[in-house]
């Protein structure tokens, strides 16, 4: 399905998406579904704002994130899920699409708000060269990316400030679950049937990574993508949220690609790793019709890829945004325009978005499902909407 929306706006070019929560099995609950959409729409007025005031796309989506990121519902930053040590490993990453500048963190403990660090090392790599021409580091990992956040004023939190009720009571939930399952028979097909059966009826299956991207007053767009990872997962995994090329994409055009992409993902990290499926969807978006162009990447780069053939369920899904500038002659004026296509596609079972321009009074949200009928990890949904940005041109 498609939906289109069409929407006018002048003088302020800015638009802004948020994609999270995308659970594995089971539909969104009313109660949470009514907090995911909360929590996006913070997300979207807190970036656009920034617009607003003149900030840069790159500013305005790591501000989007560390609204996501402060949200005790979402798997990212504080609430976090916790590892197999019982504690919290995040990772973040975002890239700027007119610098082309990555920064990333992987399994860092003890930071409030991991994109921060991400945005830090993404600005400081833009300064240049380290003393003596060292090469200054884009993706930092565990405790060594705590202690460059801290030396550069990212102040620590503790852990255990980090963890929620929610949160430490899953992890009590799925460690006497897995302690339960190990006293039991570990045949091969009785476990399988308890790993599937746990993950549907605890949760470890949610894939709720947040991210955003955003296109600014000048045309530029921008990516970012957060998530604490796999309940339970083991300590020192690294998921797609911080590897390059998986987790978000962000290109201005140029010669070679008649338009800029942005593009954020969510799901099973590995998933998304083997198919570095944030990269590959900025390059479908190089064709003429995004729609058809995103429906095939999802499908021949994901869905099927030669890369997954040994999984039974292919999980993820992700938000795009696809812009180009336009000009049109009026009888007293010219007219500079971006067109912005904003879509969203996923084989999970659900997910939420949100989206604004900087003309919008308040964020629209969205709960996408995949049609009824229809097999996780096997199916897709792709829905989106486009928006002309009108400016004056002096």
């Amino acid at each position: 399905s498609f939906l289109l929306f069409r929407v006018k706006v002048k003088n302020l070019m800015s638009v802004v998406m948020i994609g999270k929560a995308l659970k594995l099995t089971g539909y969104h609950s009313e109660s949470k579904a009514k907090e995911y959409k909360h929590v996006c729409k913070r997300a979207c007025q807190r970036a656009v704002d920034q617009l607003k005031a003149g900030a840069l796309a790159v500013e305005a989506v790591a501000a989007a994130l560390v609204e996501l990121e402060d949200s005790p519902f979402t798997n990212a930053g504080m609430g976090s899920n916790l590892n197999l040590s019982g504690e919290i490993e995040c990772d973040a990453s975002i890239m700027d699409g007119k610098s082309l500048h990555f920064g990333a963190v992987g399994a860092i403990s003890g930071i409030k708000n991991p994109v921060l660090v991400a945005n830090r090392l993404l600005s400081e790599a833009q300064k240049g060269k380290l003393s003596a021409g060292r090469i200054p580091p884009c993706f930092l990992v565990g405790r060594g990316a705590h202690d460059w956040a801290v030396s550069h004023g990212i102040p620590p939190c503790p852990s255990e400030k980090m963890a929620t009720k929610f949160s430490l009571s899953a992890y009590k939930r799925n460690k006497r679950k897995m302690e339960l399952a190990e006293k039991m028979d570990t045949g091969q097909n009785q476990t399988k049937k308890r790993r599937q059966s746990s993950e549907n009826e605890n949760g470890s299956g949610c894939l709720d990574t947040v991210g955003a991207v955003v296109v600014d007053l000048e045309g530029n767009v921008a990516a970012a993508v957060s998530s604490g990872g796999l309940a339970m997962k083991h300590p020192g995994r690294v998921g797609q949220a911080a590897h390059y090329g998986c987790g978000c994409w962000a290109e201005n055009a140029c010669n070679m690609n008649p338009y800029s992409t942005a593009v954020s993902t969510s799901g099973c990290g590995e998933h998304l790793i083997r198919t570095m499926l944030a990269r590959e969807c900025s390059a479908a978006m190089q064709s003429e019709d995004a729609h058809q162009a995103l429906l095939e990447a999802m499908q021949n780069k994901f869905i099927s890829s030669p890369f997954l053939t040994s999984e039974d369920r292919v999980l993820g899904g992700v938000i795009v945004l696809r812009c180009c500038r336009c000009v049109e002659a009026q009888p007293s004026q010219n007219i500079q325009g971006i067109l912005v296509e904003f879509l969203w596609s996923h084989t999970t079972e659900s997910m939420c978005v949100g989206y604004m321009s900087a003309q919008d009074s308040k964020a629209k949200t969205h709960i996408s499902r995949l049609p009824p009928g229809t097999v996780p990890g096997q199916s897709l949904a792709i829905e989106g909407g486009v928006c002309r940005l009108m400016g004056v041109v002096e």
